[in-house]
This record gives C-alpha cells, structure tokens and sequence, in this order.
C-alpha cells in the first residue's frame, strides 16, 4: 500500500476511536517517534532535554487526549485533519 493511502487508512481508522483509545495511539505514536529520534544523531542538547521531561512527566500523569488539547484551541479533530492535509 503506498505511503499516502496508509495515512488517509490511519486518519480514517483514528477517526473512529474514542478519547482513552485515542490518547492509548497517541501514546503509541509519541514513543514509536521518540525511538525514530533517538536512534538518529540530530538531537539538539535541547531537543533531547524536551523529550526527557516529556517522558518523565508522563511517567507520572494521565495522558491529555488530543480532543482536549484542540478544544482549548476552540479547533476539533475535523478540523486537525482539514490543516494537515493542507499543503
């Protein structure tokens, strides 16, 4: 399957889920870039000192679910979807 049909797949699958199986796949996706990050030497001393409190702050709290985020925004997920398909 080609890259672009994979992401229309995963916004079209995302798009179905409720907030805690949402937040659990952002979740997932933050770590699954974090290791893309980490095993590249492009880190900036302050990139990997965000990522690190990043992580430690989500050692110790619940997950934000991308809804909230974007309602505080006065935006919702439609709305996310429409800005990252602009080019």
């Amino acid at each position: 399957m080609a890259a672009s049909a994979l992401e229309a797949k995963a916004h079209e699958l995302v798009g179905q889920l409720g907030p805690n199986k949402l937040a659990a796949v952002v979740q997932l996706m933050e770590v699954m870039i974090h290791d893309d990050i980490e095993e590249s030497d492009t880190l900036s001393p302050a990139e990997a000192k965000a990522i690190a409190e990043a992580d430690e702050w989500s050692k110790h709290n619940t997950p934000i679910p991308h809804e909230e985020v974007l309602a505080e925004f006065g935006l919702s997920v439609a709305d996310w979807e429409k800005m990252s398909r602009e080019p």
